[in-house]
Protein backbone atom coordinates (compact mmCIF):
# COMPACT_ATOMS: atom_id res chain seq x y z
CA UNK A 1 0.00 0.00 0.00
CA UNK A 2 1.32 3.57 -0.86
CA UNK A 3 2.24 5.67 1.96
CA UNK A 4 0.15 8.98 2.77
CA UNK A 5 2.18 11.91 1.51
CA UNK A 6 1.92 15.21 2.84
CA UNK A 7 1.82 18.44 -0.25
CA UNK A 8 2.25 22.03 0.33
CA UNK A 9 0.44 23.21 -2.85
CA UNK A 10 0.39 27.08 -4.33
CA UNK A 11 -2.71 27.77 -5.15
CA UNK A 12 -2.58 31.25 -7.18
CA UNK A 13 -2.37 33.77 -7.63
CA UNK A 14 -2.68 32.68 -11.30
CA UNK A 15 -5.44 30.25 -10.23
CA UNK A 16 -9.10 32.01 -11.72
CA UNK A 17 -10.60 31.42 -8.49
CA UNK A 18 -8.43 32.83 -6.43
CA UNK A 19 -9.82 36.07 -7.25
CA UNK A 20 -6.90 38.25 -8.00
CA UNK A 21 -4.20 37.96 -6.80
CA UNK A 22 -3.98 35.10 -3.90
CA UNK A 23 -1.43 33.14 -3.57
CA UNK A 24 -2.13 30.35 -0.73
CA UNK A 25 -0.01 28.03 0.47
CA UNK A 26 -1.98 24.74 1.03
CA UNK A 27 -0.22 22.16 3.34
CA UNK A 28 -2.53 18.64 2.26
CA UNK A 29 -2.82 15.81 3.96
CA UNK A 30 -3.99 13.85 0.56
CA UNK A 31 -6.50 16.24 -0.53
CA UNK A 32 -7.53 17.28 2.49
CA UNK A 33 -6.33 20.56 3.50
CA UNK A 34 -4.18 20.59 7.22
CA UNK A 35 -3.37 24.53 7.10
CA UNK A 36 -3.78 27.70 4.80
CA UNK A 37 -1.85 30.42 4.40
CA UNK A 38 -3.01 33.60 2.63
CA UNK A 39 0.32 35.57 1.00
CA UNK A 40 -0.87 39.07 0.26
CA UNK A 41 0.93 42.42 -1.41
CA UNK A 42 1.08 41.54 -4.81
CA UNK A 43 -1.27 44.39 -5.49
CA UNK A 44 -0.35 46.70 -3.31
CA UNK A 45 -0.42 50.60 -4.67
CA UNK A 46 0.77 52.29 -1.54
CA UNK A 47 -2.81 53.97 -1.76
CA UNK A 48 -2.44 55.26 2.29
CA UNK A 49 0.64 56.58 1.61
CA UNK A 50 -0.24 58.76 -2.07
CA UNK A 51 -3.15 60.03 0.25
CA UNK A 52 -0.58 61.94 2.08
CA UNK A 53 0.95 63.95 -1.47
CA UNK A 54 -2.42 64.69 -2.58
CA UNK A 55 -5.54 67.45 -1.35
CA UNK A 56 -8.63 66.24 0.09
CA UNK A 57 -10.05 66.56 -2.73
CA UNK A 58 -7.79 64.28 -5.00
CA UNK A 59 -7.72 61.39 -3.35
CA UNK A 60 -11.31 60.39 -4.10
CA UNK A 61 -10.55 58.77 -7.26
CA UNK A 62 -8.29 56.51 -5.43
CA UNK A 63 -11.40 55.16 -3.08
CA UNK A 64 -13.06 53.98 -6.60
CA UNK A 65 -9.66 51.44 -7.31
CA UNK A 66 -9.47 49.92 -4.06
CA UNK A 67 -12.84 47.39 -3.94
CA UNK A 68 -13.17 48.14 -7.79
CA UNK A 69 -16.52 46.56 -7.55
CA UNK A 70 -18.18 49.20 -4.48
CA UNK A 71 -16.73 52.22 -5.79
CA UNK A 72 -19.05 54.49 -4.54
CA UNK A 73 -19.19 53.09 -1.42
CA UNK A 74 -15.20 53.39 -1.09
CA UNK A 75 -16.11 57.39 -1.60
CA UNK A 76 -18.78 57.56 0.96
CA UNK A 77 -16.77 56.44 3.66
CA UNK A 78 -13.90 58.69 2.38
CA UNK A 79 -16.23 61.86 2.25
CA UNK A 80 -17.76 60.94 5.72
CA UNK A 81 -14.71 61.18 7.17
CA UNK A 82 -13.55 64.75 5.73
CA UNK A 83 -17.12 66.24 6.50
CA UNK A 84 -16.58 64.86 10.39
CA UNK A 85 -13.02 66.71 10.15
CA UNK A 86 -14.57 70.07 8.69
CA UNK A 87 -17.95 69.96 10.61
CA UNK A 88 -19.94 70.28 7.60
CA UNK A 89 -23.72 68.89 6.87
CA UNK A 90 -24.64 67.51 3.84
CA UNK A 91 -27.98 68.98 2.31
CA UNK A 92 -30.96 66.40 2.67
CA UNK A 93 -30.94 66.19 -1.02
CA UNK A 94 -27.31 65.01 -1.21
CA UNK A 95 -27.81 62.46 1.67
CA UNK A 96 -30.90 60.45 -0.09
CA UNK A 97 -29.04 60.52 -3.42
CA UNK A 98 -25.56 59.12 -1.53
CA UNK A 99 -27.99 56.55 0.32
CA UNK A 100 -29.27 55.81 -3.33
CA UNK A 101 -26.64 55.17 -5.05
CA UNK A 102 -24.92 53.06 -2.43
CA UNK A 103 -27.74 50.76 -2.46
CA UNK A 104 -27.21 50.52 -6.41
CA UNK A 105 -23.65 49.64 -5.59
CA UNK A 106 -24.37 47.12 -3.24
CA UNK A 107 -26.76 44.96 -5.83
CA UNK A 108 -23.78 45.93 -8.51
CA UNK A 109 -21.38 44.30 -5.98
CA UNK A 110 -23.91 41.11 -5.12
CA UNK A 111 -24.76 40.41 -8.79
CA UNK A 112 -20.46 40.36 -9.62
CA UNK A 113 -20.16 38.21 -6.59
CA UNK A 114 -23.04 35.71 -7.12
CA UNK A 115 -22.03 35.56 -10.77
CA UNK A 116 -18.11 34.73 -9.89
CA UNK A 117 -19.00 32.44 -6.80
CA UNK A 118 -21.03 30.18 -8.83
CA UNK A 119 -18.67 30.18 -11.84
CA UNK A 120 -15.97 29.44 -9.38
CA UNK A 121 -18.72 26.10 -8.12
CA UNK A 122 -19.12 25.05 -11.29
CA UNK A 123 -22.46 27.02 -12.04
CA UNK A 124 -21.83 28.51 -15.85
CA UNK A 125 -25.31 29.86 -16.20
CA UNK A 126 -25.43 32.72 -13.00
CA UNK A 127 -22.46 35.10 -14.73
CA UNK A 128 -24.44 35.39 -17.84
CA UNK A 129 -27.65 36.31 -16.59
CA UNK A 130 -25.91 38.84 -13.36
CA UNK A 131 -24.01 40.93 -16.05
CA UNK A 132 -27.43 41.58 -17.75
CA UNK A 133 -28.48 43.36 -14.95
CA UNK A 134 -25.32 44.72 -13.80
CA UNK A 135 -25.25 46.67 -17.41
CA UNK A 136 -28.32 48.64 -16.41
CA UNK A 137 -26.82 49.90 -13.45
CA UNK A 138 -23.29 50.67 -15.15
CA UNK A 139 -25.30 52.69 -17.08
CA UNK A 140 -26.72 54.73 -14.52
CA UNK A 141 -23.10 55.05 -12.78
CA UNK A 142 -22.00 56.66 -16.71
CA UNK A 143 -25.58 58.89 -16.70
CA UNK A 144 -24.05 60.67 -13.44
CA UNK A 145 -20.50 60.31 -13.79
CA UNK A 146 -19.48 59.87 -17.06
CA UNK A 147 -17.50 56.61 -16.25
CA UNK A 148 -19.31 53.19 -15.72
CA UNK A 149 -16.74 51.77 -12.93
CA UNK A 150 -14.44 55.15 -11.43
CA UNK A 151 -17.11 57.38 -11.02
CA UNK A 152 -15.68 60.20 -8.48
CA UNK A 153 -19.10 61.09 -7.73
CA UNK A 154 -19.38 61.58 -4.15
CA UNK A 155 -17.46 64.81 -3.14
CA UNK A 156 -17.29 66.65 0.60
CA UNK A 157 -19.81 68.39 1.00
CA UNK A 158 -22.57 66.37 -1.29
CA UNK A 159 -21.93 64.87 -4.14
CA UNK A 160 -20.88 66.53 -7.88
CA UNK A 161 -24.00 67.48 -9.22
CA UNK A 162 -27.50 66.74 -9.50
CA UNK A 163 -28.69 63.95 -11.21
CA UNK A 164 -29.38 63.89 -14.77
CA UNK A 165 -32.75 64.45 -17.05
CA UNK A 166 -31.53 61.99 -19.69
CA UNK A 167 -29.92 58.76 -19.85
CA UNK A 168 -27.28 57.26 -22.05
CA UNK A 169 -29.05 55.90 -25.57
CA UNK A 170 -28.05 53.15 -27.39
CA UNK A 171 -27.29 54.18 -30.73
CA UNK A 172 -27.38 52.20 -34.41
CA UNK A 173 -24.32 50.03 -35.50
CA UNK A 174 -23.15 47.62 -37.29
CA UNK A 175 -24.37 45.18 -34.58
CA UNK A 176 -27.38 46.72 -33.51
CA UNK A 177 -30.03 47.79 -36.23
CA UNK A 178 -32.45 50.16 -36.04
CA UNK A 179 -35.28 47.97 -34.13
CA UNK A 180 -32.82 46.40 -32.05
CA UNK A 181 -32.03 50.33 -31.04
CA UNK A 182 -35.74 51.12 -30.33
CA UNK A 183 -36.23 47.94 -27.94
CA UNK A 184 -32.75 48.73 -25.98
CA UNK A 185 -34.19 52.30 -25.80
CA UNK A 186 -37.54 52.13 -24.66
CA UNK A 187 -37.14 52.65 -21.12
CA UNK A 188 -34.54 55.25 -21.49
CA UNK A 189 -36.65 58.40 -22.77
CA UNK A 190 -37.34 59.61 -19.40
CA UNK A 191 -34.42 60.73 -16.33
CA UNK A 192 -32.06 58.33 -14.56
CA UNK A 193 -34.76 58.40 -11.77
CA UNK A 194 -37.26 56.88 -14.53
CA UNK A 195 -34.75 54.33 -15.62
CA UNK A 196 -33.76 53.47 -11.94
CA UNK A 197 -37.49 53.07 -10.89
CA UNK A 198 -37.91 50.72 -14.27
CA UNK A 199 -35.08 48.63 -13.26
CA UNK A 200 -36.90 48.15 -9.63
CA UNK A 201 -40.06 47.18 -11.02
CA UNK A 202 -37.73 44.41 -12.98
CA UNK A 203 -34.98 43.40 -10.59
CA UNK A 204 -37.46 41.29 -8.13
CA UNK A 205 -38.24 38.99 -11.06
CA UNK A 206 -34.21 38.45 -12.20
CA UNK A 207 -34.03 37.83 -8.64
CA UNK A 208 -36.63 35.33 -8.34
CA UNK A 209 -34.71 33.47 -11.74
CA UNK A 210 -31.49 33.20 -9.32
CA UNK A 211 -33.40 31.68 -6.83
CA UNK A 212 -34.85 29.08 -9.56
CA UNK A 213 -30.91 28.10 -10.92
CA UNK A 214 -29.05 28.11 -7.56
CA UNK A 215 -31.39 28.06 -4.23
CA UNK A 216 -32.26 24.54 -4.52
CA UNK A 217 -30.08 23.37 -7.12
CA UNK A 218 -28.56 19.82 -5.20
CA UNK A 219 -25.02 19.80 -6.92
CA UNK A 220 -25.04 23.83 -5.27
CA UNK A 221 -26.06 23.08 -1.90
CA UNK A 222 -23.60 20.07 -1.61
CA UNK A 223 -20.82 22.19 -2.53
CA UNK A 224 -21.80 25.45 0.12
CA UNK A 225 -23.89 23.69 3.11
CA UNK A 226 -21.84 22.55 6.14
CA UNK A 227 -18.81 24.23 4.49
CA UNK A 228 -16.44 27.09 6.19
CA UNK A 229 -18.95 27.68 9.44
CA UNK A 230 -17.69 30.25 11.32
CA UNK A 231 -19.71 30.43 14.48
CA UNK A 232 -21.01 34.03 15.98
CA UNK A 233 -18.12 33.73 18.95
CA UNK A 234 -15.42 33.15 16.32
CA UNK A 235 -16.75 35.98 13.99
CA UNK A 236 -16.96 38.72 16.19
CA UNK A 237 -13.27 37.50 17.78
CA UNK A 238 -11.53 37.22 13.86
CA UNK A 239 -13.34 40.60 13.14
CA UNK A 240 -15.94 39.79 10.95
CA UNK A 241 -18.00 42.23 9.87
CA UNK A 242 -20.95 42.55 6.94
CA UNK A 243 -22.26 39.16 5.72
CA UNK A 244 -20.05 37.08 7.33
CA UNK A 245 -20.82 37.88 10.58
CA UNK A 246 -24.60 38.64 9.61
CA UNK A 247 -23.99 34.74 8.21
CA UNK A 248 -23.24 33.45 11.79
CA UNK A 249 -26.27 34.83 12.95
CA UNK A 250 -25.10 38.35 14.46
CA UNK A 251 -27.68 41.31 13.19
CA UNK A 252 -25.10 43.84 13.15
CA UNK A 253 -25.42 46.59 10.46
CA UNK A 254 -23.91 49.68 10.53
CA UNK A 255 -27.06 51.02 8.63
CA UNK A 256 -28.69 50.17 11.81
CA UNK A 257 -26.52 50.85 14.25
CA UNK A 258 -24.63 53.81 13.53
CA UNK A 259 -27.23 55.79 10.51
CA UNK A 260 -25.58 57.81 8.28
CA UNK A 261 -26.42 59.72 5.35
CA UNK A 262 -30.74 59.02 4.76
CA UNK A 263 -30.25 55.76 6.38
CA UNK A 264 -32.29 56.64 9.60
CA UNK A 265 -35.35 57.59 7.01
CA UNK A 266 -35.59 54.60 5.13
CA UNK A 267 -37.14 51.08 5.94
CA UNK A 268 -35.58 47.60 5.50
CA UNK A 269 -34.73 44.63 6.97
CA UNK A 270 -31.66 42.84 8.06
CA UNK A 271 -31.24 39.47 6.96
CA UNK A 272 -28.99 37.45 9.25
CA UNK A 273 -28.12 33.56 8.63
CA UNK A 274 -28.41 30.81 11.55
CA UNK A 275 -25.55 28.30 10.23
CA UNK A 276 -22.64 30.17 9.96
CA UNK A 277 -21.85 28.34 6.75
CA UNK A 278 -21.50 29.27 3.32
CA UNK A 279 -25.16 28.60 1.78
CA UNK A 280 -26.37 30.95 4.50
CA UNK A 281 -24.19 33.95 3.86
CA UNK A 282 -25.44 32.98 -0.13
CA UNK A 283 -28.79 33.72 1.32
CA UNK A 284 -28.05 36.68 3.88
CA UNK A 285 -26.66 38.50 0.58
CA UNK A 286 -29.33 37.27 -2.14
CA UNK A 287 -31.80 38.83 0.74
CA UNK A 288 -29.68 42.00 1.27
CA UNK A 289 -30.47 42.45 -2.61
CA UNK A 290 -33.77 42.92 -2.26
CA UNK A 291 -33.55 45.34 0.60
CA UNK A 292 -31.36 47.52 -1.28
CA UNK A 293 -34.27 48.05 -4.12
CA UNK A 294 -36.92 48.40 -1.78
CA UNK A 295 -34.43 51.38 -0.13
CA UNK A 296 -33.80 52.51 -3.75
CA UNK A 297 -37.55 52.72 -4.42
CA UNK A 298 -37.64 54.86 -1.24
CA UNK A 299 -35.04 56.85 -2.12
CA UNK A 300 -36.26 57.61 -5.77
CA UNK A 301 -40.24 58.56 -4.54
CA UNK A 302 -38.65 61.06 -1.83
CA UNK A 303 -36.09 62.91 -4.60
CA UNK A 304 -39.05 63.55 -6.76
CA UNK A 305 -40.91 64.78 -4.28
CA UNK A 306 -37.90 67.30 -2.82
CA UNK A 307 -35.68 69.09 -5.21
CA UNK A 308 -33.13 71.20 -3.60
CA UNK A 309 -28.78 72.06 -3.40
CA UNK A 310 -26.72 68.48 -3.68
CA UNK A 311 -23.94 70.00 -2.39
CA UNK A 312 -23.04 72.19 0.56
CA UNK A 313 -22.97 75.87 -0.17
CA UNK A 314 -19.44 76.95 1.84
CA UNK A 315 -17.14 77.50 -1.01
CA UNK A 316 -14.35 77.20 0.91
CA UNK A 317 -15.36 73.27 0.48
CA UNK A 318 -17.18 72.92 -2.82
CA UNK A 319 -16.93 74.95 -5.85
CA UNK A 320 -19.50 77.74 -6.79
CA UNK A 321 -22.18 77.13 -9.83
CA UNK A 322 -19.65 77.74 -12.80
CA UNK A 323 -22.24 80.23 -14.47
CA UNK A 324 -21.71 82.37 -10.82
CA UNK A 325 -17.71 82.05 -11.12
CA UNK A 326 -18.08 83.42 -14.23
CA UNK A 327 -19.64 86.32 -13.54
CA UNK A 328 -18.50 86.83 -9.81
CA UNK A 329 -14.77 87.94 -8.71
CA UNK A 330 -15.64 86.68 -5.31
CA UNK A 331 -16.84 83.25 -6.74
CA UNK A 332 -13.73 83.06 -9.12
CA UNK A 333 -11.52 83.51 -6.50
CA UNK A 334 -12.87 80.64 -4.38
CA UNK A 335 -12.91 78.73 -7.70
CA UNK A 336 -9.45 79.15 -8.36
CA UNK A 337 -8.14 78.75 -4.69
CA UNK A 338 -9.93 75.30 -4.53
CA UNK A 339 -8.65 73.88 -7.86
CA UNK A 340 -4.75 74.95 -6.69
CA UNK A 341 -4.64 74.27 -3.28
CA UNK A 342 -7.39 72.48 -2.60
CA UNK A 343 -9.30 72.21 1.18
CA UNK A 344 -7.82 73.38 4.00
CA UNK A 345 -9.00 70.95 6.89
CA UNK A 346 -8.79 71.94 10.58
CA UNK A 347 -6.00 69.77 12.17
CA UNK A 348 -7.99 66.48 14.22
CA UNK A 349 -8.63 62.98 13.84
CA UNK A 350 -11.65 60.88 12.61
CA UNK A 351 -12.75 57.86 11.81
CA UNK A 352 -15.96 57.20 9.57
CA UNK A 353 -16.94 53.69 8.19
CA UNK A 354 -19.90 52.60 6.13
CA UNK A 355 -21.75 49.48 5.41
CA UNK A 356 -19.91 48.35 2.49
CA UNK A 357 -21.31 45.38 0.46
CA UNK A 358 -18.45 43.50 1.62
CA UNK A 359 -18.59 44.37 5.12
CA UNK A 360 -17.03 47.96 7.75
CA UNK A 361 -15.29 49.70 5.44
CA UNK A 362 -13.65 52.46 7.63
CA UNK A 363 -11.34 55.54 6.93
CA UNK A 364 -9.45 57.18 9.64
CA UNK A 365 -7.59 60.79 9.25
CA UNK A 366 -5.25 62.54 11.15
CA UNK A 367 -5.36 66.15 9.59
CA UNK A 368 -2.28 68.71 10.82
CA UNK A 369 -4.37 71.91 9.15
CA UNK A 370 -2.80 71.58 5.53
CA UNK A 371 -4.80 71.08 1.75
CA UNK A 372 -3.84 67.38 2.29
CA UNK A 373 -4.03 64.49 5.04
CA UNK A 374 -0.98 63.92 7.31
CA UNK A 375 -1.78 60.23 7.69
CA UNK A 376 -4.69 57.87 6.33
CA UNK A 377 -5.48 54.31 7.29
CA UNK A 378 -8.06 52.32 5.43
CA UNK A 379 -9.77 49.73 7.34
CA UNK A 380 -11.02 47.45 4.54
CA UNK A 381 -13.23 44.30 5.32
CA UNK A 382 -11.81 41.75 3.34
CA UNK A 383 -8.33 42.07 5.39
CA UNK A 384 -9.87 40.66 8.05
CA UNK A 385 -12.16 38.00 6.56
CA UNK A 386 -9.03 36.91 4.56
CA UNK A 387 -7.37 36.06 7.46
CA UNK A 388 -9.98 33.58 8.75
CA UNK A 389 -9.35 31.56 5.84
CA UNK A 390 -6.98 29.13 7.64
CA UNK A 391 -9.38 28.64 10.33
CA UNK A 392 -12.21 28.17 7.73
CA UNK A 393 -10.78 26.00 5.04
CA UNK A 394 -9.10 23.69 7.62
CA UNK A 395 -10.31 19.65 7.56
CA UNK A 396 -12.21 20.60 4.43
CA UNK A 397 -11.15 19.53 0.49
CA UNK A 398 -9.38 21.64 -1.64
CA UNK A 399 -12.50 22.03 -4.00
CA UNK A 400 -13.71 23.40 -0.62
CA UNK A 401 -11.65 26.14 -0.31
CA UNK A 402 -12.26 27.47 -3.99
CA UNK A 403 -16.57 27.67 -2.36
CA UNK A 404 -15.15 29.84 0.94
CA UNK A 405 -12.95 32.08 -1.15
CA UNK A 406 -15.81 32.70 -3.23
CA UNK A 407 -17.97 33.21 -0.06
CA UNK A 408 -15.89 35.76 1.78
CA UNK A 409 -16.59 38.11 -1.23
CA UNK A 410 -12.82 39.30 -1.67
CA UNK A 411 -11.34 41.74 -3.49
CA UNK A 412 -7.80 42.47 -4.06
CA UNK A 413 -7.71 46.07 -4.34
CA UNK A 414 -8.79 46.48 -0.88
CA UNK A 415 -6.74 44.00 1.16
CA UNK A 416 -3.99 45.11 -0.05
CA UNK A 417 -4.40 48.63 -1.10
Amino acid sequence: MADIRNFTLNFGPQHPAAHGVLRLVLELDGEVVQRADPHIGLLHRATEKLAETRTWVQSVPYMDRLDYVSMMCNEHAYCLATEKLLGIEVPERGKYIRTMFDEVTRILNHLLWIGCHALDVGAMTMALYTFREREDLMDVYEAVSGARMHAAYYRPGGVYRDLPDRMPQYEESVWKNAKAVRELNANRQGSVLDFLEDFTERFPTYHAEYHTLLTDNRIWKQRLVNVGVVTPERAMQMGFTGAMLRGSGIAWDLRKKQPYAAYDQVEFDVPVGVNGDCYDRYLVRMEEMLQSNRIIKQCIDWLRKNPGPVITDNHKVAPPPRENMKSNMEELIHHFKLFTEGIHVPPGEAYAAVEHPKGEFGIYFISDGANKPYRMKIRAPGYAHLSGMDEMSRGHMIADVVTIIGSQDIVFGEIDR
